[in-house]
């Protein structure tokens, strides 16, 4: 493990969870950077209301005391006050790439339905460009003929998603991330992709030696 970078997703994961305030309504996103997250914003005892992305995430949740919220059929959720979430990938630009733990589709959902939506991520994930790999989750029906349809798509030796999906991966080109996310979403068996575009990222908050940098996608 390597110490520094791990000192910097928890810098950056402190410093969102200082925004949170009492009452809010908060997504939590999946992975490890969020796991600092969670447990910075557990330790500030506030009465919030929360969505979880992944199952994992829940669990860890749950364990450390906060209120978790059904996202599904029955929720009476339908905005959110802010999502914090980790990603793979952050360009300068405001493209962001997710999934590499398979939880883009819930995460993108969530992302979407907060008032503010911020990524904490450690320096090392700040890229010039985005570059393969790209997460996608696809249906099962027919999942043979999408990535035949798809090309350049490579499946994960992977458990299926909490929601059934199958896991793989474009690991073509990505000359313009704009144009490849519309290729994908336009792809029949396609769920949902992993580059999420810079109108839905409110800021970035990226850890970075011993201090946070704030970038707000242009």
């Amino acid at each position: 493990m390597d110490t520094g970078t791990e000192r910097e997703k928890e810098l950056a994961a402190r410093a969102a969870a200082a925004l949170i305030e009492d009452g809010m309504t908060v997504g939590l996103g999946t992975g490890s950077t969020v796991a600092h997250f969670v447990s910075a914003l557990a330790a500030r005892d506030l009465e919030l209301r929360c969505v979880a992305t992944s199952p994992a995430t829940e669990t860890v949740a749950r364990d450390l005391g906060l209120r978790l919220e059904p996202f599904g059929a029955y929720s009476k959720l339908a905005r959110l006050d802010i999502a914090v979430d980790g990603a793979d990938q952050v360009a300068r630009g405001g493209w962001v790439v997710k999934g590499g733990g398979g939880a883009h589709t819930r995460e993108k959902i969530v992302a979407a339905a907060a008032e503010r939506f911020v990524v904490i991520v450690s320096s090392d994930k700040l890229v010039d460009e985005i570059a393969p790999p790209i997460p996608l989750e696809l249906l099962a029906f027919g999942v043979v003929t999408t990535v035949d349809r798809l090309g350049s798509t490579q499946l994960r030796d992977a458990q299926t998603t909490p929601d059934g999906g199958v896991l793989a991966d474009w690991i073509g080109s990505v000359d313009d991330p704009a144009e490849l996310a519309a290729l994908l979403a336009a792809t029949p068996g396609v769920v949902e992709h992993g580059l999420f575009p810079p109108d839905l990222v409110s800021e970035v908050l990226v850890g970075r030696g011993g201090e946070v940098e704030r970038i707000e996608p242009s």
